[in-house]
């Protein structure tokens, strides 16, 4: 094993997390959208953050293979949640930007991104995914 972190999160969504380094402590809220008040963090915040990361790495691991320079690489993910009676379903846009890159190339790039973000990775299949260059 390469690395492992945990977290312990008391309340829920209403609640504290809380890294077991101690390293980052957050105030939990859930969205006024779903009836909360809206102060505090929310878990599909700290998603997105970690997955727009994680593919931006991606990008910069990949980017040579398809002729580009990654270093200026800005990825967005944009993350949508539904809800329905009993349960929550999510969709996501990823758009990467690279100034003066080729389209094709970078789309490319992003498809190949795609295939090993372990966050791409941990939502295929059950998370519909759209890749745009822009």
């Amino acid at each position: 094993m390469a690395y492992a972190i945990s977290a312990t999160t008391k309340g829920g969504r209403n609640g504290r997390a809380i890294l077991e380094n101690g390293g980052l402590a957050l105030a939990m809220g859930l969205q006024k959208e779903f009836g909360g008040n809206g102060e505090g963090h929310n878990p599909e915040q700290l998603f997105v953050l970690g997955w727009s990361s994680c593919f931006g790495q991606a990008i910069l691991a990949l980017a040579k293979k398809h002729g580009l320079d990654g270093q200026d690489a800005r990825v967005t993910v944009a993350l949508t949640m539904d809800k329905d009676e009993i349960s929550f379903g999510f969709k996501a846009e990823i758009k990467v930007a690279l100034p003066g890159a080729d389209k094709a190339k970078l789309q490319a790039l992003i498809e190949d991104a795609h295939t090993i973000c372990p966050y791409s990775r941990a939502t295929r299949n059950n998370v519909p995914v759209t890749l745009t260059a822009v």
